[in-house]
């Protein structure tokens, strides 16, 4: 059995892989060509659901449980939930920007490019944040109980693209994702 930060270091680099895959489709555009659009929506759309239904959820009761351990932690946790937040809205946004292209609205390239950027900076940022100013705290002070606790926050549920039956709506991107990571 893996351990609660391996986990959770796990699924930050599924996510980072995600973000990375993101951001070859849309340097597309640098070479004049058309970005998968299909794609980039099937990434937002896991971004967007297995992250905010049970990703930050059992992240929200650590930060809770970490700050019990150590109230100087306070301000930090604040931060981050509110990037919790921000990220949620900014991909609800890009989702809607992409959705409506793929149906003919029209959409500045530069607008596409600059909103997809804020994303990908944002949610990397975040991801660092969590990595270098939470996970040591949460490796040091959490304790099983803790543990048991973050495990016990949602429904135990099967990630819909990374775990062991992948869903109907993201067989695509992770055949794009295992070819990806045969170059």
């Amino acid at each position: 059995m893996r351990s609660p930060i391996a986990g959770w270091r796990a699924e930050h680099e599924n996510f980072g892989r995600l973000l990375d895959l993101f951001e070859r489709e849309i340097a597309m555009f640098h070479d004049e060509a058309r970005p998968n659009y299909e794609l980039l929506l099937d990434i937002l759309r896991y971004l967007g659901h297995f992250p905010d239904r049970y990703h930050h959820p059992r992240e929200d009761v650590a930060f809770a449980r970490l700050v019990r351990h150590d109230a100087s932690l306070a301000t930090t946790v604040a931060r981050l939930q509110q990037e919790h937040r921000v990220i949620a809205a900014a991909g609800a946004r890009l989702l809607d920007l992409l959705e409506g292209v793929l149906v003919g609205n029209f959409a500045e390239r530069s607008q596409i490019e600059r909103e997809c950027a804020m994303y990908l900076v944002y949610y990397r940022h975040h991801i660092a944040a969590e990595e270098r100013g939470i996970m040591p705290f949460a490796e040091k002070l959490l304790t099983d109980e803790d543990w048991q606790a973050v495990s016990a926050a949602v429904a135990a549920g099967s990630d819909p693209l990374f775990g062991s039956h992948v869903d109907e709506g993201y067989r695509d991107l992770r055949g794009r994702i295992a070819i990806e990571a045969g170059n």
